[in-house]
């Protein structure tokens, strides 16, 4: 295991392919191919925490200023940009979704996760509404025949590649290095937090079951908080 560290492996890489190794030894043992299960006492190695940033009010801004033109993939990637960043969805979820998944008026969309997973609620407000609606009539000059929510230019349904290569073309645009689909849900998971919104809330709305994936998804949000707060308390102050 410090070998794979040493040669440059993550520590997740390192706990996934341990794992793996110390299921097979099980299996071996038990189906007695080998006295011993030397494997069974190695501790995982510690995962360090990365902290992802969000992108700022100016960068969503800066975004869909480049979808401003007329047409109807301007007004897809808009509708994207917005509904991503807002209700957090994964891209899979969000390439998943259909035409009829969608409330426009109500400010709700039925997402789901896997294929036959129960499908959970996830609202969005007035101004992502609008884009959506505004992408829903365009979509009609691209309709493919079908039910996909998201279309590509052709008419098909918009693939995760799609979806990825549209929204990082995007960001070059507005100058916005290291940019990839995921920046989206951990921008939607700040936003909910500093807008004031609950955390039990976060979790519902994100699709999330476990406490560790809200402090993973927040963790850049939880550093700004604490230096917003040390300056506060000018503890340097003697």
């Amino acid at each position: 295991m410090s070998a794979q560290l040493d040669a440059g492996a993550s520590a997740a890489t390192a706990r996934l392919r341990l794992a793996a190794l110390q299921q097979f030894a099980g299996w071996c043992h038990e189906e007695g191919e080998i006295a011993d299960n030397e494997l069974k006492g190695i501790k995982t190695p510690k995962i360090d925490r990365t902290v992802t940033p969000a992108l700022s009010a100016e960068q969503l801004r800066a975004l869909l200023a480049t979808c401003r033109a007329a047409g109807p993939i301007n007004a897809r990637d808009a509708a994207l940009i917005r509904f991503m960043a807002e209700t957090g969805t994964r891209a899979a979820e969000t390439t998943a979704l259909a035409l009829t998944d969608v409330d426009v008026t109500g400010g709700t969309a039925i997402v789901h996760r896997g294929k036959g997973a129960k499908g959970r609620i996830v609202p969005f407000g007035a101004q992502t509404a609008a884009a959506l609606d505004k992408w829903i009539r365009a979509r009609r000059t691209l309709d493919g025949g079908t039910a996909a929510l998201w279309l590509s230019a052709r008419g098909t349904a918009l693939s995760y590649a799609g979806l990825s290569r549209a929204l990082k073309a995007r960001a070059d645009q507005a100058n916005i290095a290291g940019f990839h689909l995921h920046v989206l849900r951990h921008t939607a998971a700040t936003r909910w937090l500093a807008a004031g919104g609950s955390e039990q809330g976060l979790m519902a709305v994100a699709g999330w079951s476990s406490r560790e994936m809200l402090d993973r998804y927040t963790s850049a949000s939880t550093s700004q908080r604490a230096v917003a707060e040390s300056r506060g308390l000018n503890l340097g102050d003697l």
